[in-house]
């Protein structure tokens, strides 16, 4: 007989609750890194969607055209903020498939939460 056990469910939801948790810790760690300018702005970000650094080419440095220097460090960010964005979506979307592999709890959209 299959029957619905409730201190099972919400041992899986902790479980869940604390992997998820864990691997949102980790998204520190994941590093990505764009351009702008073809390589005169670099820009690294994390997967908390957090800049970390950026890397201008002298080259692109002409304080008559701040404008323009300003705009590609604009570029570089908005593009490695996307990166961030979608390596820290798949990153939680492996831990998911890690924990849940039969699809999960059975009614649950976890769909809400980038899952």
């Amino acid at each position: 007989m299959n029957q619905f056990n409730m201190a099972d469910m919400f041992g899986r939801i902790n479980d869940l609750q604390n992997k998820v948790k864990e691997a949102q810790d980790r998204l520190g760690e994941v590093i990505v890194e764009a351009e702008a300018g073809g390589g005169m702005v670099k820009v690294k970000a994390n997967g908390k969607r957090q800049v970390i650094s950026i890397d201008v080419d002298r080259d692109v440095i002409d304080p008559d055209d701040k404008e323009m220097l300003e705009d590609l460090i604009v570029a570089g960010v908005n593009k490695a903020l996307e990166k961030a964005e979608e390596a820290a979506k798949e990153k939680m979307q492996d831990v998911y498939k890690d924990i849940m592999p039969g699809g999960g709890l059975p009614g649950m959209d976890l769909s809400k939460f980038g899952l």
